[in-house]
């Protein structure tokens, strides 16, 4: 048997990127793991998106970017 964690579905959220609002769907586990990216940098969560969106490929959506970075985020503390 699998132990699975809290699960929610998508959260949507409005954030400013270079002035425009936009919307990114996200589970809370991610919500939560970019903000605590962000503070950790020392910058807001919609900041840490727009640096996020800024980097990413054009053919990789925001929310898919966004996932994947704090997958990221979280096997660097291993």
């Amino acid at each position: 048997m699998i132990d699975l964690p809290s699960m929610t579905p998508p959260i949507k959220r409005s954030v400013m990127i270079d002035g425009h609002r936009t919307s990114v769907s996200l589970e809370d586990a991610f919500w939560r793991g970019m903000a605590e990216a962000a503070q950790a940098r020392g910058i807001t969560r919609a900041q840490l998106i727009g640096q996020i969106d800024h980097a990413r490929p054009p053919e990789v959506g925001l929310a898919t970017a966004l996932r994947l970075f704090v997958i990221a985020e979280l096997r660097q503390q291993e």
